[in-house]
C-alpha cells in the first residue's frame, strides 16, 4: 500500500525507526516531526540535539557505535575547552560544530529553524522531508526534589539521576506548530501517522504539547500507530523505565498505551513482552532494533497494523 507516512519522533530510538521506514517506503514519502524541546544554547551556540541525531542517521553520518554525533569525529575543540576552564559536559564535536554555527549564524539573521533544517537536509540530499514540532522556543524542564532542571542539565550534565518529580514543556501552550506540521499529520493521502519509540514522557510529550498538533491528531483521518519503547519488558536504553518507576507507572506498553490515550489508533508491542489488557488493537513484533533490516522490520510491522486499522 502507497501513501504518505508521518513519524513523530525524537532522540536514537526515533531516528532508528525513521531510517528503517525511508528503507520501507519510499523516502520521499516520509515526513518526520522532530522534538526539539531539548534544544538549548551552548557555548553560545544554538543546539537541536533531536533533529541532529536524525540528519546524521538519515545521510549515513551518524556514530553507530556510540549512538549519537557524527562517525568518525574529533575532538580538539572539546579538548581546548577544557583547557581554558570552560563546561565541558556536553560535547561537541569538531564536525559537529558545523551544523550548530550554521544554525545559530542564521537563527541570528532572522530565519526560522524550519527552513534552516531544510536546508541542511537537502545539502545532504536527504530525500525524507524533517520538520522540527515548531519554530517557536519549547524547554522541556525536569521537576526534582532539589528544584528544576533544564532539560540537558538533567539528561547529559546529571545523568539521569536525579528523582523525576513532573516534567512540563515551558512555551509550549502558546507554540505554532512549524510550517506543514499539521499539514503532513491531516493530509488526505496519508497512509499512517507512527508514534516512535522514543521516550513518551521527554521526546515525545513535548511534540504532543504544542496544542495545534495534538488536535491534528485527534481530528486526522489516517490511523495512528504508537511503537512502544518497551522491550521485554524493560527499556533497551535510557532513562524511560527510571521515570515510570519514580511517577508510580508500571514499566509495561499497557502504561505506554494509556499515557498517549485517545491520541492513538493502535500500538505495536514487543513480542518478548508479558502478554496484557491493551485498551487499543495490538499487534505484536520483534522491536529490538540493532541493524538497518531490524529498522526496516519494525518500520513494516507498524505500517502492516495502521493498514489494518485503515481496513
Amino acid at each position: 500500500m502507497s501513501g504518505r507516512v508521518t513519524i513523530l519522533t525524537g532522540g536514537v530510538g526515533g531516528a532508528k525507526l525513521a531510517l528503517g521506514l525511508c528503507h520501507a517506503i519510499s523516502a520521499s514519502d516520509v515526513t518526520a516531526v522532530v522534538n526539539t524541546g531539548d534544544d538549548f544554547t551552548h557555548l553560545g551556540l544554538a543546539i537541536s540535539p533531536d533533529i541532529d541525531t536524525l540528519l546524521y542517521t538519515l545521510a549515513g553520518k551518524s556514530n553507530s557505535t556510540q549512538g549519537w554525533g557524527r562517525a568518525n569525529e574529533t575532538w580538539t575543540f572539546m579538548e581546548a575547552v577544557r583547557s581554558l576552564g570552560g563546561e565541558d559536559w556536553f560535547a561537541l564535536g569538531d564536525g559537529d560544530l558545523a551544523l550548530h554555527v550554521i544554525r545559530t549564524q542564521r537563527l541570528r539573521q532572522g530565519h526560522p529553524l524550519s527552513a534552516i533544517i531544510a536546508d541542511l537536509a537537502d545539502a545532504w540530499h536527504i530525500a525524507a522531508r524533517i520538520l522540527p514540532m515548531s519554530d517557536n522556543p519549547v524547554a522541556t524542564r525536569v521537576l526534582t526534589p532539589d528544584g528544576e532542571l533544564d532539560f540537558q542539565h538533567y539528561f547529559v550534565r546529571d545523568r539521569c539521576a536525579p528523582v523525576i518529580r513532573a516534567i512540563r514543556f515551558a512555551g509550549a501552550e502558546s507554540a505554532r506548530a512549524a510550517p506543514g506540521v499539521v499539514e503532513s499529520i491531516r493530509d488526505e493521502q496519508s497512509r499512517a501517522i507512527l508514534i516512535a519509540p522514543s521516550n513518551p514522557f521527554l521526546s515525545v510529550d513535548p511534540i504532543l504539547a504544542v496544542p495545534s498538533i495534538r488536535q491534528a491528531l485527534l481530528e486526522t483521518r489516517a490511523p495512528v500507530v504508537a511503537v512502544s519503547p518497551i522491550v521485554a519488558g524493560d527499556a533497551v536504553k535510557g532513562p524511560t523505565a527510571k521515570i515510570m518507576r519514580e511517577l508510580g507507572l508500571e514499566v509495561s506498553a499497557r502504561t505506554v498505551s494509556r499515557h498517549y490515550g485517545d491520541l492513538i489508533d493502535g500500538i505495536l508491542v514487543d513480542e518478548r513482552d508479558p502478554p496484557v489488557a491493551l485498551d487499543v488493537t495490538a499487534a505484536r513484533a520483534d522491536t529490538l532494533m540493532k541493524s538497518l533490516e531490524d529498522r526496516v522490520r519494525v518500520a513494516r510491522a507498524a505500517l502492516e497494523l495502521a493498514d489494518s486499522l485503515r481496513k
